[in-house]
C-alpha cells in the first residue's frame, strides 16, 4: 500500500513522516483508533475524523465478492435459489450511548463491536454480508454451503455475545441476535456504482431481524425453521441457554 498516496488523497500528506517514524504500514493502519491518532500527534478533530473514516473504509469487507468463487462476466448477474441461515446481530443500547458519548468514542465502540462479531462468525463459516449501523448481517450457507449451516449459526451466536461482552469499555456491551433459515434468491446485483452488492431476496432476513428485536440483551432467538434443522442431538449453548432456543409464535 502507498501510505503517502493514501494520505495525499485525504489532503493529510504532512502526517506521512510521523506515520513512517512510528512504523505504521498497511498491516497496522486498519487497526488504528482515535486514541492512536492522538498519540501520533493528529491534534485536529477534523483530521482525525477524515482518517478514521478512511480507515473504516479499509476495514470494510467487499460485499459477497470477497470469498465467492470467481465467475465469468456472463454469470456475475445470475441469481440462484438457495437455503440460507441468516443471523442478525445488533448492539443493545446504542441510542442511549450516542446521547451521552462523544461521536468518535461511539464510533470506536461500534467498530470494535462489529469487528468482534465478524471475527467470531467467520470462525464458524459465516459470511459478513453487511454492516447496518450498529448491526451485523451474516449469511451461513452463502457463498459457501455446509450441511450444518444452521448449527454453525446457532453455535456462533453465543460465542459472539461472549466475545462482545469481554470487550473493555467504560460501559459493558450487550448484544441481541436473531437467526432464521429459509429459501431465498441470492446473488442478484443490487444498487449501482460503489454501493452495488449481491443481496438476498426473501423473507428470511426480515424474520432474523424481527427475532433479534424480541431477544433479551445477550439473548439469541431462533426461528422454528432453524430449530427443525438442529436435530435431537442439539442442546442450547452459551451464556443464556434459556434464550438459545426460544421460539417466536408464527415463525
Amino acid at each position: 500500500m502507498d501510505l503517502g498516496g493514501w494520505l495525499r488523497k485525504l489532503g493529510l500528506e504532512h502526517y506521512e513522516a510521523v506515520f513512517r517514524d512510528n512504523e505504521i504500514d498497511d498491516t497496522v493502519l486498519p487497526n488504528l483508533t482515535a486514541e492512536d491518532l492522538k498519540e501520533l500527534g493528529v491534534g485536529f478533530v477534523g483530521h482525525r475524523r477524515k482518517l478514521l473514516d478512511a480507515i473504516a473504509a479499509l476495514r470494510a469487507p467487499t460485499p459477497l465478492s470477497d470469498t465467492a468463487p470467481a465467475r465469468d462476466e456472463a454469470a456475475k448477474d445470475t441469481a440462484e435459489r438457495r437455503q440460507v441461515t441468516v443471523m442478525f446481530s445488533d448492539l443493545v443500547g446504542s441510542t442511549s450511548l450516542s446521547a451521552r458519548m462523544d461521536p468518535e468514542d461511539l464510533r470506536e465502540i461500534i467498530s470494535a463491536y462489529q469487528t468482534c462479531v465478524a471475527d467470531t462468525v467467520r470462525r464458524f463459516g459465516g459470511f459478513v454480508a453487511k454492516y447496518m449501523g450498529d448491526g451485523v448481517l451474516v449469511y451461513f450457507g452463502y457463498p459457501q454451503a455446509h450441511e450444518d449451516d444452521a448449527e454453525r449459526a446457532v453455535r456462533a451466536a453465543p460465542e459472539a455475545i461472549a466475545a462482545v461482552g469481554a470487550l473493555k469499555f467504560s460501559a459493558p456491551l450487550q448484544t441481541r441476535v436473531g437467526i432464521a433459515t429459509g429459501l431465498v434468491v441470492v446473488g442478484d446485483l443490487i444498487g449501482s456504482g460503489e454501493a452495488q452488492e449481491r443481496g438476498i431476496v426473501g423473507e428470511t432476513p426480515n424474520v432474523a431481524a424481527r427475532l433479534q428485536g424480541i431477544a433479551e440483551p445477550d439473548g439469541v432467538v431462533i426461528a422454528e425453521s432453524t430449530r427443525r434443522l438442529l436435530g435431537n442431538q442439539w442442546e442450547p449453548v452459551g451464556p443464556r441457554e434459556g434464550q438459545a432456543h426460544r421460539r417466536a409464535d408464527g415463525v
